[in-house]
């Protein structure tokens, strides 16, 4: 069976089909329009249908957007693409295409693919049916969950909304923190997210820096990046900390632009042993084996069952 995957983005979708070992046959991206709903739901169904037109057969359709589908309305809600909100995204998918759309959160769709062939799958991991927190560390911070092998989406379709918690364990200074978009102060996401990391470099030096940039000065030896960077490390071991009181997962997996900082992967375990509540933690905290490409390969993964 061909699956086809479809990331739904802020200025651009992309569309893989996935053969029935999981190998890529297909990848096409296009331009997200920005002019209204109706012109987004038009560019996804050609999409399809042109992906289709190259494997020359039809295949399943999973979707991920920066938001989700509302069990209460059926209308997207949460969607940083404010055109999709209000609307029955996946229904309208249905009607056009004449067949069942599956549709999930982007970071929910990160975790399922990282879960399913990626760095937390039964095979990396060595466990049958893993459970795996999936974290997204770029504009946003996203999280999804995989328990005993199965995606989470939870009654109201918000499990996994980890960036929308307040940070714990807030020291003095952070208190009470900046005003997130969602209203709310102190957020994790405020935190977090790459352009509050390269805030947080800016108020240090008045200079200007992504996240790499701000890593590759700390590497370097510039004391200002070091303190940023080991303060935003000491933020992520109390964040993901709380994940872990709860969830208790074999691996938490990193993606998104923050994710490509190697030390986090050797500090931040460190740095977490403090504020979890056990004796030992054998979580294991790695990078996205599919990169930029797991949103994609995860939607696609959501015909992984009937």
């Amino acid at each position: 069976m061909l699956r086809i995957g479809i990331d739904l983005g802020g200025t651009k979708t992309e569309a893989l089909a996935l053969g029935e070992d999981g190998r890529e046959v297909c990848r096409k991206r296009v331009p997200t329009p920005r002019d209204s709903y109706d012109a987004i739901v038009a560019s996804v169904v050609e999409l399809i249908r042109s992906v289709e037109a190259e494997c020359g057969q039809t295949g399943s359709v999973g979707l991920g957007i920066p938001g989700i589908a509302s069990p209460a309305t059926g209308l997207i809600k949460n969607a940083n693409t404010t055109l999709l909100i209000g609307h029955p995204l996946d229904k309208d998918l249905e009607r056009l295409l004449g067949r069942p759309v599956r549709l999930a959160n982007d970071a929910n769709c990160f975790a399922l693919s990282e879960a399913t062939d990626g760095a937390a799958s039964p095979e990396a991991l060595g466990v049958a049916k893993p459970t795996v927190f999936g974290v997204i560390l770029g504009t946003g911070t996203g999280g999804g969950v995989i328990a005993h092998g199965e995606l989470v989406i939870g009654r109201d379709a918000i499990a996994g909304e980890w960036g929308h918690n307040p940070l714990p364990w807030q020291t003095p200074e952070e208190y009470p923190g900046e005003r997130c978009w969602c209203g709310l102060m102190g957020c994790i996401e405020t935190f977090l997210s790459g352009p509050a990391l390269a805030r947080a470099y800016r108020q240090a030096t008045g200079r200007d820096a992504d996240a790499s940039r701000v890593a590759a000065l700390a590497g370097e030896g510039e004391r200002d990046a070091e303190r940023v960077l080991a303060d935003y490390v000491g933020r992520l071991a109390r964040a993901l900390a709380s994940v872990i009181n709860i969830l208790n997962p074999d691996a938490i997996v990193l993606g998104g632009g923050v994710s490509n900082v190697p030390r986090l992967y050797t500090d931040v375990p460190k740095a977490w042993d403090e504020y979890v509540f056990s004796d030992v933690v054998t979580t294991r905290l790695v990078r996205a084996k599919h990169g930029d490409s797991s949103g994609v390969r995860g939607a696609a993964w959501l015909w992984s069952k009937p």
